[in-house]
């Protein structure tokens, strides 16, 4: 019988490392799985990472890709101190000198309103000297007053990028708030009507903000949740943001998922180098599943999908196609997209082999548990219950160490001090902030890319195929050279 490790595939169309042909434009798939399910499980499901990697998209095209939106929070809190408001100023002047001739833009000041403060016409101005310096202008008289409901910023937003019917709508959203106004615009109908329509960057600015309003904001809109403790930084992380738009060509990417008869699409979702939440557009008549990503530059992405399985009449000891996952780029742009892969599923009554998991699935199961006790450590710290707190911070910084998320790590230690990170002991610093807790939650939600596929030996030295073990005190999945289980902190070394 078949043994092997973990499946690792790529298709390349004959592709390098550096990556395609001088002059093209490709998208590459690869896809790692660990394919053996044990047929007595009472619900069968095979989940699998897919890598894409788009590359050579900075030949440039014909005409602006991007219409950009500024959304400026200009509520009263924006006032103190003074600086947040001065760099919010800076860093809208820093996108917009940014912004190539004939891009459309607009600039719109949220409260617990939003109004179009530049253009001053309903329809997005298209960038030359004349516009930016004007648009400047206005920006730097932006005051602060009023409350916040970013659904307004939002809808308003959307009807602009709709009438600018650019390739890739863009908008870039800065609070220090809360979304205290909701009922004047409820942010979940908007988030609705604006899902597909544009990326939304947001980012977090002074003390008063939630961490996880941005993520749901973001999440649904394919963008990242960032924060900045200096305000002073964030001009220049506009900049590094706008950059990166301007370097991107394919508006959109759609994974299909195609699965075979007894099979079924449970979930698709981007886990790095964010999560993003993904819904499907429609199916098939054959069962395809829909996906549709938003704009690509020279960059890679993965997603993590999650097959149902029935094992009625299918033999053991096989490998069986469970689906097939293919790309596809509307309208072409001139991009030559790789060939489809399989996902495979080989029945087994082996609970040696069906016990385990893929490297690669495990590493952002652990990205999900990282964000998860970050969210519990700031629920106890807002209850007042500081012994809780300092329990799930030390679970975090288990998790961060074990998966190498560094940005995470950093931000851990401004809340506690570290005793010994493998075994998550740590020790709650003393003024910890309710902020503190919130720029964390934002560089938790930003995973690292995790093993490459075929690569066991560097998180399992020594044994190719032991993928992952579980846990005898949280039943959670750990590799099987760990001292402690990054999610309860349990001594491993008693199993020796």
């Amino acid at each position: 019988m078949d043994t092997g490790a973990s499946v690792n595939e790529w298709a390349g169309n004959g592709r390098t490392a550096g990556g395609g042909a001088a002059g093209t434009t490709t998208v590459g798939l690869g896809l790692s799985q660990w394919k053996y399910l044990s047929r007595e499980a009472p619900e069968p499901r095979m989940h699998a990472i897919l890598t894409v990697e788009a590359d050579g998209t900075r030949s440039g095209g014909a005409g602006p890709m991007l219409a950009q939106v500024l959304a400026v929070d200009c509520s009263s809190s924006m006032a103190y101190p003074q600086e947040k408001l001065r760099a919010a100023h800076q860093a809208a002047v820093a996108a917009l000198r940014l912004l190539p001739d004939g891009t459309p833009f607009a600039v719109v000041r949220g409260t617990q309103s939003a109004d179009l403060v530049y253009p001053t016409t309903a329809a997005m101005a298209r960038a030359d000297a004349r516009h930016r310096a004007r648009a400047e202008r206005a920006v730097l008289n932006l005051v602060a007053g009023g409350g916040t409901c970013i659904g307004s910023w939002l809808d308003l937003a959307r009807g602009l990028l709709i009438d600018a019917d650019a390739p890739i709508g863009h908008v870039l959203l800065l609070t220090d708030g809360r979304n205290q106004h909701d009922e004047l615009m409820p942010l979940s109908e908007v988030l609705e009507a604006c899902a597909g329509r544009f990326v939304c960057d947001a980012w977090g600015i002074g003390d008063g903000w939630d961490g996880r309003e941005l993520l749901r904001i973001t999440s649904r809109l394919h963008g990242t949740a960032s924060s900045v403790r200096e305000e002073a930084s964030l001009p220049e992380e506009y900049a590094r943001l706008v950059r990166r738009l301007l370097a991107k060509s394919i508006p959109e990417l759609v994974i299909a998922v195609t699965p075979t008869a007894g099979a079924e699409v449970r979930s698709l979702k981007q886990v790095f180098p964010t999560e993003v939440e993904l819904e499907p557009v429609g199916t098939d008549g054959d069962g395809t599943r829909r996906f549709v990503t938003r704009a690509w530059g020279d960059e890679v992405r993965r997603y993590q999908l999650c097959l149902s399985a029935d094992p009625t009449g299918l033999p053991l000891g096989e490998d069986l196609q469970l689906a097939v996952v293919a790309l596809d780029v509307p309208g072409g742009h001139g991009v030559e997209v790789t060939p489809p892969l399989p996902c495979v599923v080989h029945w087994t009554d082996d609970v040696a082999l069906s016990g385990r998991s893929d490297v690669q699935v495990e590493h952002f199961e652990r990205h999900q548990r990282l964000g998860e006790a970050v969210a519990a450590a700031a629920d106890a710290h807002r209850d007042g219950r500081r012994d809780a707190a300092q329990q799930h911070l030390g679970r975090a910084v288990r998790l961060a160490h074990a998966i190498g998320a560094e940005q995470s790590l950093d931000r851990l230690e401004r809340l506690v001090e570290v005793l010994d990170a493998e075994a998550g002991r740590v020790r709650l610093r003393p003024g910890v902030a309710a902020v503190d807790f919130e720029h964390l939650i934002t560089a938790s939600s930003h995973s690292t890319y995790g093993p490459d596929a075929g690569s066991t030996d560097d998180v399992f030295p020594g044994d190719p195929f032991a993928a992952t073990v579980r846990c005898p005190s949280c039943r959670e999945r750990t590799p099987a050279t760990a001292r402690f289980c990054p999610s309860c902190g349990h001594d491993l070394r008693e199993r020796a």
